[in-house]
């Protein structure tokens, strides 16, 4: 992307990256995230911005872009979606959430490495792994899971409705990528969820599992330049 003439900024959400870590799960909800979101967004000054989200990305990012106007212009959406409590959860999920639950110390760097096709090797994990020096600070990372609304009148269901809506009446462009090898979030949720914002189907990303930025981040990159100055 920077090689292709654009300005890319990567902002970390409270809780990952440099940003400041509460050790408090109950510190992170939807709205805090989605509000730092919005924050960061407005104190740079940015108009007519493209999105980029994934995973998470997606619950906080598309809100917060709904939520912020003519500030975003367009959107690329990879292995994402919005929770709005009507989604069918998987036997794997509950179980992948209840190990985050109950895991202090959670092994982000194992979990990143089992969301890729291709293992990314020892150096890029252990960057993954860097922000973490206690468990304490990992609360941000284990309470994201604990986030997802079940029911529809779960925190945060109301609002992922919402934005749904609001994605079908968005009138920007928006591309969306799926990897093809994702367990977590395999293609037909991504088919789903381009069908409930009136989207075409995503295109494929072949030979990716879930973390494609890890996987196919060259081709991804290359493809999000190519549409966005065609």
């Amino acid at each position: 992307m920077r090689d292709a003439g654009f300005r890319c900024i990567a902002p970390d959400l409270p809780g990952f990256g440099r940003s400041p870590k509460p050790p408090e799960i109950e510190w992170y909800t939807y709205d805090r995230l989605v509000e730092a979101a919005k924050g960061f967004v407005e104190e740079l000054d940015l108009r007519d911005a493209t999105f980029v989200v994934h995973d998470w990305g997606g619950p906080i990012g598309l809100r917060a872009a709904m939520e912020l106007g003519d500030r975003v212009g367009r959107l690329v959406i990879m292995n994402t979606g919005v929770w709005t409590g009507r989604q069918r959860m998987s036997e794997a999920w509950q179980a992948f959430r209840d190990f985050v639950e109950r895991t202090e110390d959670l092994p982000i760097g194992m979990l990143v490495r089992g969301g890729c096709k291709h293992d990314p090797g020892d150096d890029v994990i252990a960057q993954y792994d860097a922000p973490f020096a206690s468990p304490a600070e990992k609360a941000g990372a284990r309470a994201l899971p604990l986030l997802i609304p079940t029911t529809e009148d779960a925190p945060g269901a109301a609002e992922g409705r919402r934005t749904i809506e609001a994605l079908r009446d968005w009138p920007h462009p928006m591309l969306m990528l799926w990897a093809e090898e994702d367990p977590i979030l395999p293609p037909k949720v991504g088919r789903a969820f381009a069908e409930a914002i009136g989207r075409p189907p995503p295109e494929p990303v072949a030979d990716a599992s879930h973390f494609l930025q890890e996987d196919a981040g060259e081709r991804v990159g290359r493809r999000i330049a190519e549409w966005l100055t065609t």
